[in-house]
């Protein structure tokens, strides 16, 4: 197992934003809204991944999006997404959410349950821009599961591992991986809950639950970031 290069992102390195007194608070992965660093825009097509929590009744007003994918994975509660083509649907844990934005769409996202909301939501530059937008949801995730994204070059995993479960992730030119719960070896590393390691030119990925049972999400990413 060779890497080019790999680093860890630490959840207490990541941009505090939101707006805590709206019930909004997020952590930022990559350069975001208004934090910018030149040296974090983007990890290969990966643009943002945000860590979300909602308070009840809490949420982001209708705003637009275009010429990305955003893919929503929920930790706890449940997410209402409304978009402009018509689509109204509830997101809960272990359901993958997938908007395309094509050439434009408006969306809503929402706490409208009774109990704190938590995801995480990634941005991909798409393959290609423009087209029409797109929706999709695929309920009850399995825990070995793997998404292909339509819109780019790009598989999300979904690693659930027992305590002392070992697993591993396919290589890619970019591989991202996300701790959402427990504590993981990855690659050597010791990760956990809202850390990240970005891996480079990997031709597998080991993976391990230490001490309790874990989950995390991993990108498999192939092509270079497209911009128009």
């Amino acid at each position: 197992m060779t890497h080019v290069q790999r680093s860890v992102q630490r959840a207490g390195e990541r941009f505090r934003g939101g707006d805590p007194e709206a019930g909004i608070e997020t952590w930022h992965a990559f350069s975001f809204s208004g934090f910018y660093d030149p040296d974090n825009v983007r990890f290969g097509p990966l643009a943002a991944c945000n860590e979300e929590r909602l308070a009840a009744g809490a949420g982001f007003a209708e705003h637009p999006h275009r010429d990305v994918e955003i893919v929503t994975w929920v930790v706890e509660g449940e997410l209402t997404h409304e978009d402009s083509t018509g689509h109204t649907e509830i997101v809960r844990p272990g359901d993958v959410q997938r908007l395309s934005a094509g050439a434009g769409v408006h969306h809503t996202e929402r706490n409208e349950g009774g109990a704190p909301l938590r995801f995480v939501q990634m941005w991909l530059t798409p393959s290609e821009y423009g087209g029409e937008p797109s929706y999709e949801v695929v309920r009850g995730v399995a825990d070995d599961a793997s998404y292909v994204l339509p819109g780019a070059e790009a598989v999300l995993h979904v690693r659930r591992l027992r305590a002392g479960e070992r697993g591993s992730l396919p290589g890619a030119p970019w591989v991202y991986v996300h701790v959402v719960r427990g504590d993981v070896r990855v690659d050597g590393d010791v990760l956990r809950p809202g850390d990240a390691a970005r891996l480079l030119d990997a031709s597998a990925v080991e993976v391990e639950a230490l001490g309790a049972d874990a989950e995390l999400l991993a990108w498999e990413m192939h092509a270079e970031p497209h911009f128009g």
